[in-house]
């Protein structure tokens, strides 16, 4: 108390603490702190312009449909939300849930796709479908329906517009204003079209349906749910209990049977794609290389093989083009191209170790290695064919950093570095490769989106949010805390990246308490020169040192770092996080004896994890949402670096929490959605009986109704305070 009144004091008689206190109030309060950067940017495909959908200042989460006129160079609203619906929206449970997949949330337009000419985009809103029309500039009401349309598009020649209704494929035909079922046997068990769970939350595919070039033929997947276990779990809300009936693909348990058929459209007459003998696999892929070629990627159960596929319309056959294989597991991506004037395409693969790209003819001859060295590309971003140039983006100059990068369709000529500043840079190209927009953050700059003509040079700004005078956050900006960023050398001879605020009016002559903000999984990366969450300034302002580093395991390394927790989850990322701490300790102005974790999801698995397997390390722990035993999440995530628990019992064992709860040494804080349909509440309630029953004490809150994300300003408030508060009672003493 005292330390506060003389800072007061001291801030008083001096005169020049002008700038707001941060609060964990405003950071979750209208207009967003770090500005209201537009998302779902896209090029037109006649490339005249730019749309994107961006929050509103006075509610962030209400989005509106946006264009950039790139002829004019203004920005403009194309459709206000509230024109065609308002007040509260009720979602359909498949809605509900496709959005906690893409991890979206908010009102109004939420997505939206392009017509093939440029002259229209479509989209959902409220259940049902628009189409609109650039030229007329109106919105026409496609659907009126009780059902919920979800999953919507525009064929690529413009003849028709798509969705999901009722488990089932619908179209209508934009002359006649027609609507037909494409398939109906959509019911129960059995989706056609539709993206299943694992496909959603672990593959990134949140479609089930692909329009051929032509707009002859639609390929689909039909699910047939039936062989997943049917589990009834409890939704509580504040003021009641829903009992939800879930199929739920739980490690070593059945999966989803899956079938791929391509049908024609005008007729409706199906044929179904030969899968080969083994039922039990994965198709995370499906790409038209050719209006009578379909491409897919067919993955083993224990996703040690992928192959690339093909399938010929004209003959009926399937044939393979390339195979992956590994010994752990073939990581997916989204880079395959096909060139349009030549039988080649573009694929990429980490058989060297690191991910790169590399050029096949259509009959599976690898033809050149384009890149190569001991960094990653992170994505195929665009192909110029007439001038022979690939572009790329990817860590080729620092792995906290992205940038976009060029080649030689041919391989000659070296690889030329495109982006400048130095930071992450998200990449949307246009179709022809005449330019890109950049979504640009870096630990000092909140969200930037800028024009840019290929080669790099900058057109324009879409959304400068420079931080002056009127931003939300200059108010803040004199006492915000950038980090440092270092590299820690572990004893057995890896890397370690890490990030550290020093706490506000940082006096090195003073030690200060730690938390260590945690993520640690798979394909995900904490440590990059990129806007950071504002919880991390926030304790940073708070008095606390903010530190996190990326174990083993995590993304953008290749494979040799990220492969040492197959079959071994919480052991190396343990170790790692430990040596963080003995490097922590061994920094003057640290409070070696107050040094907590905090993490969320994964994170909150490795909160859990620390806190048991190396108490001595962590005084306190934050465990958010943490699944507890590997038994308990899904499929394609768990056997990807677990292996089957039916022959890897072991492994699971280790794995779990549940062994090392005797090591718990310090005080725990537990949290988690009541409504949880990804990282089950069954984790924490199977956490909190064995700690009761081990007699050990520890804090727990639950959130009613919320799932995974704890989405809702006043339940993030009411979460990071009581991080805070926590972390207050437990690493500090301010009497």
């Amino acid at each position: 108390m005292k330390r506060k009144l003389l800072a007061l004091l001291s801030c008083t008689f001096a005169g020049f603490c002008s700038a707001e206190t941060l609060t964990v109030e405003r950071i979750f309060s209208d207009p967003a702190l770090g500005g209201t950067a537009p998302r779902a940017l896209e090029y037109s495909p006649d490339g005249r312009r730019v749309t994107f959908l961006k929050g509103r200042d006075e509610d962030y989460n209400r989005y509106d449909l946006w264009e950039y006129n790139i002829a004019d160079r203004q920005s403009r609203i194309l459709v206000n939300s509230d024109s065609l619906h308002s007040g509260n929206e009720v979602l359909s449970d498949e809605e509900k849930a496709r959005r906690e997949r893409q991890r979206i949330y908010g009102s109004g337009i939420m997505e939206y796709s392009w017509s093939e000419d440029g002259k229209s985009l479509l989209f959902p809103l409220a259940g049902d479908v628009y189409y609109y029309n650039l030229d007329k500039k109106s919105a026409r009401r496609l659907t009126e329906t009780e059902a919920f349309e979800t999953d919507v598009r525009v064929s690529p020649k413009g003849r028709y517009v798509s969705f999901i209704r009722d488990q089932d494929i619908f179209v209508v035909n934009l002359k006649s204003g027609k609507e037909r079922a494409l398939t109906t046997d959509g019911q129960g068990p059995i989706k056609n079209g539709m993206a299943e769970f694992v496909a959603q939350e672990e593959m990134g595919r949140m479609t089930g349906y692909w329009w051929s070039p032509d707009d002859s033929h639609i390929a689909f997947l039909q699910v047939d749910e039936s062989p997943v276990d049917e589990v009834t779990r409890s939704e509580i809300y504040a003021d009641r209990i829903e009992m939800i009936s879930q199929r739920y693909p739980a490690a070593g348990r059945a999966n989803v049977k899956v079938r791929l058929g391509v049908m024609e459209v005008a007729s409706g007459k199906i044929r179904w794609v030969n899968l080969g003998e083994e039922q039990d696999i994965y198709i995370p892929r499906v790409d038209w290389a050719r209006d009578n070629l379909l491409t897919f990627q067919w993955q083993s159960r224990n996703q040690q093989k992928l192959e690339l596929r093909v399938f010929d319309l004209n003959n009926g056959k399937t044939r393979k083009l390339l195979k992956e294989s590994s010994d752990t597991w073939v990581n997916l991506s989204d880079d395959l191209y096909f060139l349009e004037n030549s039988d080649q395409f573009i694929w990429s693969s980490e058989r060297d170790g690191f991910k790169h790209l590399y050029l096949y003819s259509l009959n599976g001859k690898l033809q050149k290695q384009l890149t190569a060295g001991n960094w990653i590309v992170d994505e195929l971003e665009a192909v110029d064919e007439k001038k022979g140039v690939v572009y790329f983006s990817g860590r080729k100059d620092s792995d906290i950093e992205r940038h976009l990068y060029s080649v030689q369709l041919q391989g000659e000529g070296g690889i030329q570095r495109i982006s400048t500043r130095s930071g992450m840079h998200g990449i949307e190209f246009a179709e022809d490769g005449s330019g890109y927009l950049d979504k640009f953050t870096s630990i000092t700059t909140p969200p930037q989106v800028s024009l840019h003509r290929s080669n790099g040079k900058r057109i324009t700004w879409l959304e400068e949010n420079a931080v002056v005078e009127g931003h939300p956050l200059f108010p803040y900006i004199d006492q915000w805390i950038t980090p440092e960023f270092g590299t820690i050398k572990a004893p057995q001879g890896h890397r370690l990246n890490y990030r550290l605020y020093k706490p506000a009016n940082f006096d090195e002559s003073k030690r200060y308490p730690v938390m260590v903000f945690v993520y640690g999984g798979p394909h995900a990366q904490v440590v990059t020169n990129s806007w950071d969450k504002h919880i991390n300034q926030f304790m940073a302002q708070q008095g606390y040192i903010v530190f996190s580093l990326d174990n083993r395991g995590s993304a953008n390394r290749g494979t040799a770092f990220e492969n040492p927790i197959f079959k071994n989850m919480g052991g190396p990322e343990v170790e790692d996080q430990v040596i963080g701490v003995k490097f922590l300790r061994s920094l003057p102005f640290v409070d070696s004896n107050n040094i907590g974790i905090y993490g969320h999801s994964y994170g909150g698995y490795m909160a859990l994890m620390s806190m048991f397997k190396a108490g001595d390390y962590f005084k306190a722990g934050v465990s958010g949402a943490p699944v507890t035993d590997w038994m308990l999440y899904d499929t394609h995530y768990t056997e990807r670096y677990m292996g089957n628990p039916n022959t890897d019992a072991e492994a699971y064992q280790a794995s779990s929490v549940f062994p090392y709860t005797d090591g718990l040494k310090g005080p725990l804080l537990i949290y988690h959605g009541m409504a949880d349909d990804n990282v089950l509440f069954t984790n924490t309630t199977r956490l909190i009986k064995q700690l009761q029953d081990n007699g050990q004490q520890f804090e727990l809150m639950t959130y009613p109704g919320k799932k995974h994300s704890l989405r809702g300003k006043q339940t993030r408030i009411h979460q990071y305070t009581m991080i805070k508060d926590f972390f207050d009672r437990h690493l500090r003493d301010d009497s």
